[in-house]
C-alpha cells in the first residue's frame, strides 16, 4: 500500500507520526481571552476550513464580543449558550499540529461553578497556560487555577498576560503582575513557569513576534509551545503494568494485555506478580505490529511470561526490586464532582488503573480554601460540589499504589457511587502515611500489628510555648564538602546562645548507630533519609528545632522526608513552618579542594563506588525555602540569612 502513495506523502505522514504529543490546558478567569487565544492560534497557523471560517464570520455578527467582524472565540465556544453568554462551560478540546509538534489544547471554564470540569481538562495535559488580564492582574480565579494545577501534577506552565494592547503595552504592569504570580506560586510543584505578553485579539506574539513590545526578547507563544521538553516528565524508572485483560485464543499462548503505565519492560526481565507476589520472567512482547524487544509508556502490548502464573484484570507487573505500595488504606486529594455532597463513611466503588476496588471515605481531615491556599480544619464536615479536601480511605483489600506526584496512573482514581453507577470525586494519593479512622497515623507496613498510637497529655504546643519556639526542621542539603556540617555546627552555637533548644542530626554521626545497617544504595540511601525524617519529627514534637547536615541527593527522598515532618501541620502555626529546605551550593570542583577525608580523591580512583558528584547524581532542590552559597559567603552571612528566616516565619518567637 505504501508504495502506491507518493514518496513526499509518506514521508509527511511516517513524519507526522514520529511527532511528540503536547496536552495543554487553558484556564484562568472569566473573560481573560481563553477561547480566544485558541482561535487566535488556529487563525495564525492557518488551521481552519474556509467553511468554518465563514461560519466564524458570520456568528461574530450575533454573538461576538470583540466588537469586530471576526471573534476568534467562537472557534471553540461551540454551545448555544456558551456563544449566548461569552463565556465557556464545558471543557473544548482542539487538535492542531506544527512541523514540529502534535498538540491537544483543553479549554477550560473559568467560572468557580466550573471547577470540576476545569479539573477534568487538567488531568491529562503537560502543560497549563494561565491566562491573566493585564488591566486585572492575579485574581482568585487565577489562584485557583494555578493550585488546582499544582495539584494535579501539571509541571509546565505559561503565564499569558493577554489583553497587553489595553494596557498601551506596558513594560512595568507585566513586570508587576510577574512579580506577584511568583509570589504566590513560590511553595507549588511547577518546576517551569514562562511569561508571556501578548494579545490574543491582536496576534502580538501568539505566534508571531510583535514590534509593539520591544522590551520583550522571548519567545512567542506557539514557538515556546514548540520546544518545551517533556522527556523529564515521563517515569522511566518504576515500572507498572496493571493487566487489564489476559488473551488466551489457543492452548499455546497465554498473554496479559494492558498498557504501560510507567517504567520500560525488556524481554527476559524479571517480573513480579501483585497480589501474589510471583516471580517470573518475560518472554515476549506482543503488539498488533508484531513482537517488540521492549516497552515503555504508553504503549498499548500483551507480555507472556516463561512461567504459569494467575494473573487476572487488576493484578499489576512490576519490577522485583521496585515494587508500588501495597495497602489497604491511603489518603489522598480530592476533587468532589458531585451535586450531592460526602458523607464520611460511606462506601464508594474505587477505580485505580484496571482495579475496582470496594472502599469508604472514612475521614475528611481537612478542606482546602483555594481562594487563600489554607486549610480549614474540618473533622467529618462535608465536600461540596467543586470543593477540594485531604480524606483518608479504607479499602476492603490491599491495593497496589504510588504517590500521584511519583506516578499520575498509578496514583490517580475516582470514586463511583454505587448505587447510581455516578462519578461523584476524582483523587490524587498524595502521602506514603496513612491514617486510622480516628484520624491517627496507622501501622500498616509495621511488623508489629497489635500496636497504637498514643497520644500525650502534653502537646507540642505546650512544649513551644514553655520553649518560647516553634519548632521545625532545618534541612541542610548539598555535595560531600559544601559545608552543610560547618554551617549546622555554627547555627547550633548561635541558637543556643540565644537560648534556644536545637540540635543537629549529621549524617556520619547516624551512621553510626541509628543507621549502621545502611549502606550506599539508592534502597538505602532512601530508608537513611526516611529514618532521619522519622526521628526529626519526634524531636519537633518535643518542641526542638532540629538541625540536619546530609546529602540527600535524591529529590524524592527529601520531598518524602518534607511529607513525614509537615504531617498534621496546621496553617496557622502564626507562619511557622516545619521543613525548611536549604540548599547549600558549591561547585564540584570547590567541594573537591574540602575534602579533609579524602573522599573525592577515593571516589576518582575508583576505591569509592557510588559517590555523589562522581559516580552517583545529585539532584538540586527545585525550590528551597534557602539558597545558601558556600562559594561567595562566608559561614557568618549563610548562619544570618538563616535566623533570618526563622525570624521572618515567626519560628522564633
Amino acid at each position: 500500500m505504501a508504495e502506491s502513495v507518493p514518496g513526499s506523502v509518506a514521508d509527511y505522514l511516517e513524519q507526522h507520526e514520529k511527532k511528540d504529543l503536547l496536552r495543554i490546558l487553558t484556564c484562568g478567569s472569566v473573560d481573560d481571552g481563553k477561547s480566544t487565544l485558541i482561535g487566535r492560534i488556529l487563525y495564525d497557523t492557518k488551521l481552519i476550513y474556509e467553511d468554518q471560517l465563514a461560519a466564524v464570520n458570520r456568528d461574530s455578527k450575533l454573538y461576538g464580543t470583540t466588537g469586530t467582524d471576526f471573534d476568534p472565540a467562537l472557534l471553540t465556544d461551540g454551545l448555544k449558550a456558551e456563544r449566548e453568554q461569552g463565556i465557556t462551560i464545558d471543557v473544548a478540546y482542539r487538535y492542531f499540529s506544527t512541523n514540529r509538534r502534535k498538540f491537544i489544547i483543553a479549554d477550560c471554564p473559568g467560572h468557580e461553578q466550573y471547577t470540576r470540569n476545569m479539573a477534568t481538562g487538567a488531568s491529562t495535559c503537560n502543560l497549563a497556560i494561565i491566562l491573566i488580564d493585564a488591566r486585572k492582574g492575579v485574581l482568585t480565579q487565577t489562584r485557583r487555577h494555578s493550585f488546582i494545577c499544582s495539584l494535579l501534577g501539571i509541571r509546565h506552565v505559561v503565564v499569558a498576560v493577554n489583553k497587553m494592547d489595553l494596557v498601551n503595552w506596558s513594560e512595568d504592569i507585566f513586570r508587576n503582575i510577574q512579580k506577584e504570580y511568583m509570589e504566590f506560586v513560590e511553595r507549588m510543584n511547577f518546576s517551569d513557569i514562562h511569561f508571556i505578553p501578548l494579545s490574543a485579539l491582536k496576534g502580538d506574539y501568539v505566534v508571531d513576534h510583535s514590534e509593539a513590545m520591544p522590551w520583550y526578547t522571548g519567545p512567542a507563544l506557539l514557538e515556546h509551545l514548540e520546544q518545551v521538553n517533556l522527556s523529564s516528565d515521563r517515569n522511566l524508572v518504576d515500572f507498572r503494568f496493571p493487566v487489564q485483560t489476559v488473551i488466551r485464543p489457543h492452548l499455546d499462548f497465554r498473554g496479559f494485555a494492558g498498557t504501560v503505565a510507567s517504567g520500560v519492560v525488556r524481554k527476559g526481565d524479571e517480573v513480579l506478580a501483585l497480589p501474589s507476589r510471583r516471580k517470573s520472567r518475560v518472554k515476549s512482547i506482543v503488539t498488533w505490529d508484531g513482537e517488540r524487544d521492549e516497552a515503555y509508556p504508553p504503549l498499548a502490548v500483551t507480555l507472556t511470561l516463561e512461567d504459569e502464573i494467575d494473573l487476572s484484570r487488576g493484578d499489576m507487573l512490576v519490577h522485583p526490586n521496585n515494587v508500588p505500595r501495597f495497602a489497604d488504606a491511603f489518603e489522598a486529594m480530592v476533587v468532589w464532582m458531585h451535586e450531592d455532597s460526602s458523607k464520611p463513611g460511606r462506601s464508594f466503588w474505587i477505580k485505580q488503573t484496571s482495579n475496582m476496588i470496594p472502599g469508604t471515605l472514612e475521614t475528611i481531615r481537612y478542606k482546602i480554601d483555594v481562594n487563600t491556599m489554607r486549610k480549614q480544619e474540618g473533622g467529618d464536615a462535608d465536600l461540596h460540589l467543586n470543593e477540594i479536601g485531604r480524606v483518608h480511605i479504607s479499602l476492603h483489600r490491599p491495593l497496589a499504589f504510588d504517590p500521584y506526584d511519583k506516578n499520575r496512573q498509578t496514583g490517580s482514581f475516582i470514586l463511583i457511587d454505587r448505587a447510581t453507577n455516578a462519578t461523584v470525586a476524582a483523587g490524587m494519593i498524595v502521602d506514603r502515611l496513612t491514617l486510622d479512622r480516628y484520624g491517627r497515623p496507622a501501622t500498616e507496613g509495621s511488623k508489629s500489628r497489635n500496636i497504637r498510637y498514643e497520644d500525650s497529655f502534653v502537646t507540642r504546643e505546650d512544649r513551644e510555648r514553655l520553649l518560647g519556639q516553634k519548632a521545625c526542621t532545618i534541612w541542610l542539603t548539598g555535595l560531600s564538602g559544601s559545608g552543610k556540617s560547618t554551617i549546622a555546627k555554627a547555627l547550633e552555637r548561635t541558637l543556643h546562645e540565644q537560648g534556644r533548644l536545637c540540635y543537629i542530626l549529621d549524617g556520619d554521626n547516624i551512621r553510626h548507630h541509628l543507621n549502621r545497617d545502611l549502606g550506599f544504595s539508592a534502597e538505602d540511601r532512601s530508608e537513611n533519609i526516611r529514618r532521619i525524617a522519622e526521628v526529626a519529627r519526634l524531636m519537633n514534637d518535643a518542641g526542638i528545632i532540629v538541625i540536619t547536615a546530609f546529602i540527600s541527593p535524591y529529590r524524592v527522598d527529601r520531598d518524602q522526608a518534607r511529607a513525614i515532618l509537615e504531617e498534621g501541620q496546621t496553617p496557622d502555626q502564626a507562619g511557622a513552618f516545619r521543613f525548611i529546605e536549604a540548599f547549600v551550593k558549591a561547585p564540584l570542583e570547590l567541594c573537591e579542594t574540602r575534602d579533609p577525608k579524602g573522599l573525592y580523591r577515593k571516589a576518582r580512583s575508583g576505591e569509592i563506588t557510588q559517590f555523589t558528584g562522581i559516580s552517583a547524581p545529585y539532584e538540586e532542590p527545585a525550590r528551597p525555602e534557602l539558597i545558601l552559597d558556600t562559594a561567595s559567603a562566608p559561614i557568618e552571612d549563610t548562619v544570618q540569612q538563616i535566623l533570618a528566616y526563622l525570624q521572618e516565619k515567626n519560628n522564633l518567637a
